[in-house]
């Protein structure tokens, strides 16, 4: 840290190379599901030979609503271990190293979850939350030691603190951001992109959730929710890449609901992956991967 009075000074993440933050200025576009699933589409990047893959981790800074426990069916797991030096161990599922806030409240009473548990803080304590689970978690592979290629941190929705404690505490080799069509999700994004230039994080780039839909019986894309032109005009007066306009298949929802991202599922399998929107967003998600990796290998 600088001395007094001086500039906060940014610095790594123990044990990982590289920080993607997912962000998205409104809740409710999809976010913290395109987080968990961009997250397994870089971990099986087709570039790396399979014994090569990256090792990739989600880091949920949601405090007051944590997501990654459900989407990744860990809501009843116990607190996690720590280490001999006393630092946090990552939750593993579906090979996937994840840590959050959700994994360190008590249970509410009655039940095995601490998903019904309220978080009710105010600032001073939301940041030395957010600086645990930043500074004091170790990523390492308990068997071989690896350092995580790519640590995935799904961000609350907003401008708020903790964005900001993120952007001036961490080195953040870029940054996701998340949104639907409709103008009120735009209105938010020109906030989100605005406030990490602040802090000087690159952006990678847009990616559009829900930006159509397909019905299984045709190949005609139905914009349910507005034309993407507007996101795509944003991403132009911003000067910054569109990664990806994601179909809405009902798939993905299911899939968050049971803690299986809609990544693993096979073309070939249920829920709709092996129909035109199913693999259409598979493959639009795998695209959005091989250029967020592109962008952090530079």
């Amino acid at each position: 840290m600088a001395s007094s009075g001086g500039p906060i000074q940014k610095r790594p993440l123990p044990h990982v190379k590289k920080v993607l933050a997912v962000a998205s200025g409104k809740g409710g576009v999809g976010k913290s599901t395109v987080a968990v699933n961009l997250a397994f589409s870089l971990a099986m990047h087709s570039e790396h030979a399979p014994r090569q893959r990256p090792r990739v981790g989600v880091l949920d800074l949601d405090i007051f609503g944590p997501s990654i426990p459900k989407l990744m069916a860990l809501e009843n797991v116990e607190e996690p271990n720590l280490t001999e030096a006393g630092a946090i161990v990552p939750v593993v599922n579906h090979g996937l190293p994840c840590m959050s806030m959700g994994f360190l409240l008590p249970k509410a009473p009655g039940t095995d979850s601490s998903a019904d548990t309220p978080v009710v803080w105010r600032g001073l304590m939301v940041q030395k939350a957010v600086q645990q689970l930043l500074f004091d978690v170790d990523w390492r592979d308990p068997e071989g030691g690896a350092e995580l290629d790519v640590l995935v941190i799904d961000m609350p929705p907003g401008t708020g603190d903790v964005p900001l404690t993120l952007g001036q505490l961490v080195n953040v080799d870029g940054a996701v951001i998340v949104s639907t069509p409709q103008d009120v999700a735009l209105t938010d994004v020109w906030k989100g992109v605005s406030m990490f230039q602040k802090v000087s994080v690159p952006i990678v780039g847009l990616l559009l959730n829900e930006s159509h839909f397909i019905c299984p019986s045709c190949t005609t894309p139905h914009e349910l929710f507005g034309s993407p032109s507007a996101f795509r005009a944003t991403a132009a007066r911003f000067g910054v890449d569109v990664l990806g306009e994601l179909p809405l298949v009902p798939g993905v929802s299911r899939g968050g609901d049971r803690g299986v991202p809609y990544a693993l599922y096979s073309t070939n399998g249920a829920d709709g992956a092996a129909d035109p929107g199913g693999k259409e967003w598979k493959e639009t998600m795998a695209g959005v991967a091989g250029k967020v990796w592109q962008f952090l290998s530079r």
